[in-house]
């Protein structure tokens, strides 16, 4: 019996042992396999920030150079681009990712430059032979034409000058003297109706003096001294008569001067720089050319730069900004009273 019982129990051990064990010829599930991952794509290039590029001549004045870099440079951050300065560019500049010019060179083949980069836009400041179309825009306008520019000159001039002794230099069948004689007049007028003497010589101020165009900057100063044997004290001098030995010599003299571009070399008496106020307006400007807006005319209303307040105070500055002011919206005229 117990004999029975061994063996019975035996048999049940070894039926409990052979649970979950397959066997032989058995299919056993096997695990399907898993996805191999696919690589991943390696760090991609970014980029570049579109570039905005400034052109400088060399001999730019240096305040002048400065402000203009400053404002470019912040406007180009403000915009997440990329801010160059050149003071010459040529068809090796014309990046792909070029957006912007602004050049101040007459060197620059602007119209050349921007017909091979169309997707940029190109501003040129105070270039008259540059003409606006297609990518290519100006500073300029109504605002800057020079009667305005000589009408200011006469009304400060007048505004300064003891006895009104005031004086012009032009270039002799220059095309705007007539223009610059007529609206520096009106000007005084303006200030002073008739600008009578108080002393002598009894002189019909101001008064003008030309400069033959053959003549070489040297011998500026030759046809300056007929205007001061005269005693004229103060003088407006014509765009492009303003050479650094006329300058350099009239300071010498004592003689007090107005002008449209600031000296390149500090002088003594010179009174004001009568220019637009070109950087102004560029700023005004830059937006419609992030926007691709070209082939436009920015005005760019007049300015008093570089003025000596020992000469022209304050007082006399503020007095002739209003007077400015009127002039620009039309309701003073630069042409002289009958």
């Amino acid at each position: 019996m117990r004999a029975r019982l061994a063996l019975l129990l035996i048999i049940i051990l070894l039926s409990a042992c052979s649970v979950g064990t397959p066997s032989a010829g058995q299919v056993t599930s096997t695990p399907e396999p898993t996805a191999t991952p696919r690589p991943t794509a390696g760090p991609t290039s970014t980029p570049m920030a579109p570039l905005v590029i400034l052109v400088l001549p060399a001999n730019t004045n240096q305040a002048q150079s400065k402000d203009y870099q400053k404002a470019v440079y912040d406007l180009a951050q403000a915009q997440g681009y990329r801010f160059m300065v050149l003071n010459k560019m040529s068809e090796k500049e014309l990046d792909p990712t070029l957006k912007i010019v602004i050049d101040l060179s007459p060197d620059v083949d602007i119209p050349g430059l921007a017909a091979k980069a169309p997707q940029a836009q190109f501003l040129a400041i105070n270039l008259p032979n540059i003409k606006a179309g297609g990518n290519v825009s100006i500073l300029g306008g109504d605002n800057t034409s020079i009667d305005k520019v000589a009408f200011m000159a006469g009304y400060i001039a007048a505004a300064i000058t003891q006895d009104y002794h005031t004086g012009l230099l032009v270039r002799k069948g220059s095309p705007d003297a007539d223009a610059i004689t007529a609206a520096f007049t009106a000007g005084q007028q303006y200030f002073c109706g008739l600008c009578n003497p108080y002393t002598g010589p009894f002189n019909p101020y101001p008064l003008l003096q030309d400069i033959p165009n053959d003549a070489k900057p040297t011998q500026y100063g030759a046809y300056a001294d007929i205007l001061i044997h005269k005693q004229v004290d103060t003088m407006f001098i014509q765009p492009g008569v303003d050479a650094p030995e006329l300058l350099q010599y009239l300071q010498t003299v004592g003689v007090l001067m107005i002008g449209t571009q600031s000296p390149t070399k500090s002088v003594n008496g010179w009174v004001v720089t009568l220019e637009p106020n070109f950087l102004e307006a560029m700023k005004t400007a830059f937006p419609d050319l992030v926007a691709g807006k070209g082939g436009q005319e920015f005005p760019a209303p007049l300015s008093f730069d570089d003025a000596n307040t020992g000469l022209f105070s304050i007082g006399k500055q503020n007095n002739a900004r209003q007077i400015l002011d009127n002039l620009l919206q039309g309701s003073i005229s630069t042409q002289l009273k009958q």
